[in-house]
This record gives structure tokens, C-alpha cells and sequence, in this order.
């Protein structure tokens, strides 16, 4: 009752003026509530003034789940920007199709977009339709090649053994690479939902059915292939940058995260993106804009892996970083959760100064919480904020509910 007590005396406190020396005492009593075993390592910095409000544990090495997602979309962000494409395209390498007839092969080639749907493939098949296409002599290819062929985290990743699975992750994406089927069971339809073990024959075979469905003639012989450089294009769908990134952020969406993460090795190394290229792609841009290092390692652009290892200044280095550049902070900003509202923190902060005012990125995993992002307080500071949040004892829902009374504070601070 006592500490209850003087907990509210201290928020009363906030209401009317509050120091920094008082705020930081303030956010030292709510982190001491905190269990023993839990490895807390929080940073709450002012970018313009430079000043640090509060720090426990900054710089050491913790796991922060999909916080990851935050070096992966800034990283593409300030290499491609954002009207950067990720392309799906239809290509042939017959140059000459105004009788009607494709003369030659058929290529459906992926470019990273990870959004492509088989709804979006029907669309470029009636494009080709309203081209005049009725007949193809050649072979229907899927071409991935933008990206290698380890398709799968664990094959990437040594020792790898996070049970969190995902799909093939390839440079050429239908339907996020998996195909739903239905059963009835007990009178009820019931969804089954496979993953795609071949991505670029699945597309190649899909396309067919598609062009046959169109009343397109065609072969029978489906493979996967490279499509040739000069072809010419037919038919193309795409998603850009910034819509994507808002996927990824807001959702902590994983397929789509991973896809993005082998783009980035693929144009930082203008070869077959793999998780070599994009990870020194990723240190490189860090290293560039001087955000701190020691202790970091990234294996992966979506956080599912423990071997993901940031520290909680690096984070709000890379926040800092993203908050200065004029040219991607609007479409970064825009990407991350607004609590109260869409994304993972839309049931958070509801009714609170924190409502519409926090973007951030939330990460979980088993016995790891972390909150990362931007606030602005009742007195008009623009604040970054890092908690990551390592536990065995109490859960996730204990450890949001003290980041959730820390971000209370500052956005009440007067």
C-alpha cells in the first residue's frame, strides 16, 4: 500500500512538472518491480538535445525478437527508398508476338515481391489476353534466380532451433508460397494450409492452368529456368517499398520480412540475394551511419532467431539515424504500429496519453519482450524509447504492462 502510495504521489508529480532526475527516479522505481531473473536493458534518449532521460543495461547484448525488423526495413529504406519496386513479371523471348503467337518460352520471374497473389497472376494472364495472346509454342518457366535457393531459415542459420516455421522464402512468391485446401470435418469445412516446396515450378504450372483457364493454347511442359535478359516484358505487378514496409512493421509480419531481407543482398550485391550478402549489407549501412555495434549480430531479417543478437543502444541508434533522415523518416515513421490504433500495438494504450502518440515495433517471443519506437511527451520532447526484456518468471503480459506504465509516464511528462 505504502509503495502504491507513493507511486501515485510520483505521477501526480508528473502532472504538474516533472525533472529529468525526477522522471528517471520515477522510471527506477517501476523497473525495480521487475522480478529478479528478468534481464531488462532499456534506453530512453532525446534526439535533439542528445540527452540520455534513462538507461539500464544499454549496451549489452540481448535478444530482440522482432525488433530485428527495424534494422531490415531502415536498411532497405535508406539503400532503395521508397518508391524502390518489387516486381513479379511475365517475360518472353520472342520479340515479335503481333500475330498472336508467342513464338518461344514463357517466363514468370520473381523480383522480391512477396505480396504476388494468384489473384494478382489471373490479372497479368487477361493482360496478355487483351494483348492479342492466344497461342504459346514454347515452355511455361518460373525464374526465382533473383534469389539463391535456400529456401528454408535452418538451412541459413547453423544450428537454428527456433520452432517458429515459415514458408520457402524465394525471389518468386505466390500466395506467400503455400496452398490452402479444405476438408469437411464433422459437417464443418476445415482449412489445410501446405507449404510450396518447389516455388518457381509451382509458379510455372499455376500459370498454365491460369492461361488455360483465359482460353490461351499451350504446351504441356512446365520447368524453371532463368529468363533471358533481353526478353521482353508482357505483363508486370509490383508492390513498392513503403507500402511493403508498413506490412512488415505494423504486422510484424515474418514471410514478408525474410523476402525483404534477401532483396537487400540481392541489390546491395547485384547478385542472387542469400543471407551472406544481406547481413553485410545490413552491418555496412549500421556501420556507415555509426550506430553502435559491439555486441550485435543479425542472422535474419525477421527476429525468430535467438542467435539475433542487438543491444538496446543499437536500436536507438538506428532510430536516431532513421529520425534525421529527411528523405525516409515520414515513410519509416509511418510504417511502425501507433498504439491504440493498427498493428500489434493497436489493443495497447487505449484511453492513455500513449493513444495515437507512440510508433513503435513490438517483439515476442518465449520469455522475450521488447518495445521499441518514437513518443512525443505532454511537453512536446520527441523521445526514443528501447526495452527489451529477457524472463523466466511472471510472462509477457507482466512485462508489457511496466513498458506500458514507462511509455504512460513519458507521454504524460509535463
Amino acid at each position: 500500500m505504502k509503495k502504491t502510495l507513493i507511486l501515485l504521489l510520483f505521477f501526480i508529480s508528473v502532472s504538474f512538472g516533472t525533472s529529468r532526475e525526477e522522471i528517471r527516479g520515477i522510471i527506477s522505481s517501476i523497473v525495480q518491480r521487475l522480478p529478479a531473473s528478468t534481464k531488462a536493458g532499456i534506453i530512453i534518449y532525446n534526439p535533439l538535445t542528445q540527452d540520455t532521460i534513462f538507461q539500464k543495461n544499454a549496451f549489452v547484448s540481448m535478444t530482440p525478437a522482432s525488433n530485428t525488423k527495424l534494422f531490415t526495413t531502415a536498411a532497405a529504406l535508406s539503400m532503395l527508398g521508397g518508391d524502390f519496386p518489387l516486381y513479379t513479371k511475365l517475360i518472353t523471348n520472342d520479340h515479335n508476338i503481333k500475330n498472336g503467337v508467342i513464338n518461344g518460352d514463357l517466363y514468370i520471374k520473381g523480383y522480391g515481391n512477396s505480396t504476388f497473389t494468384s489473384s494478382d497472376l489471373e490479372r497479368m494472364v487477361k493482360d496478355l489476353a487483351h494483348k492479342g495472346i492466344k497461342k504459346i509454342t514454347g515452355q511455361i518457366i518460373g525464374d526465382d534466380n533473383y534469389f539463391d535457393d535456400v529456401y528454408f531459415r535452418a538451412d541459413w542459420i547453423p544450428d537454428e532451433v527456433t520452432n517458429i516455421s515459415l514458408p520457402p522464402i524465394s525471389a518468386l512468391v505466390i500466395d506467400r508460397n503455400r496452398v490452402v485446401t479444405y476438408k469437411k470435418v464433422r459437417r464443418r469445412m476445415k482449412a489445410y494450409t501446405t507449404n510450396i516446396s518447389d516455388p518457381p515450378l509451382f509458379a510455372a504450372k499455376l500459370l498454365r492452368e491460369k492461361l488455360i483457364a483465359e482460353g490461351i493454347s499451350v504446351g504441356t511442359s512446365c520447368t524453371k529456368g532463368e529468363a533471358p535478359k533481353n526478353g521482353i516484358i508482357l505483363s508486370e505487378s509490383k508492390i513498392i517499398l513503403r507500402d511493403l514496409i508498413a506490412l512488415i512493421n505494423k504486422h510484424s509480419d515474418n514471410f514478408l520480412a525474410e523476402c525483404l531481407f534477401k532483396t537487400i543482398g540481392a541489390e546491395s550485391s547485384k547478385q542472387k540475394g542469400n543471407s551472406f550478402y544481406s547481413t553485410q549489407a545490413i552491418i555496412n549501412f549500421l556501420e556507415e551511419n555509426g550506430v553502435y555495434l559491439k555486441g550485435s549480430s543479425v542472422v535474419d531479417g525477421s527476429g525468430i532467431s535467438r542467435f539475433d543478437q542487438v543491444t538496446p543502444i543499437s536500436i536507438s541508434g538506428i532510430l536516431e539515424k532513421m529520425y534525421f533522415d529527411v528523405a525516409n523518416f515520414d515513410n519509416y515513421y509511418k510504417s511502425l504500429s501507433i498504439a491504440g490504433v493498427d498493428g500489434t500495438l493497436r489493443y495497447r494504450f487505449k484511453g492513455t496519453s500513449a493513444e495515437n502518440n507512440l510508433h513503435g515495433k513490438t517483439g515476442t517471443l518465449d520469455g522475450i519482450s521488447s518495445l521499441s519506437g518514437y513518443l512525443t511527451t505532454a511537453r512536446g520532447d520527441d523521445l526514443i524509447i528501447s526495452m527489451i526484456m529477457e524472463f523466466d518468471k511472471r510472462g509477457n503480459r507482466f512485462h508489457h504492462a511496466i513498458q506500458d506504465e514507462i511509455v504512460k509516464l513519458l507521454t504524460d511528462w509535463k
